[in-house]
């Protein structure tokens, strides 16, 4: 997969340093927000799916699957 969350939070930071330089409109930072809202709501949907599957489901990559704690679980787990 070409885009991954670390490509969206560089995007929305992006964002918020032209809307605080002036090089973009508002209506414009609110449209890539919202975009950037829908992204993340497919992608909880994808976890909550992973998690009912058991952790058995590889997803679509747009959160990599070496992000782990320490222990080896996969972030986000509940202890």
């Amino acid at each position: 997969m070409k885009n991954k969350i670390e490509d969206l939070r560089n995007h929305l930071f992006d964002t918020i340093e032209k809307l605080k330089d002036g090089d973009m409109e508002l209506e414009t930072a609110k449209a890539v927000t919202n975009a950037a809202q829908t992204i993340v709501n497919s992608v909880k949907v994808e976890v909550d799916f992973i998690k009912v599957l058991g952790g058995a489901g590889e997803g679509t990559g747009f959160i990599p699957l070496d992000a782990r704690k320490p222990n080896g679980e996969p972030l986000g787990e509940d202890e």
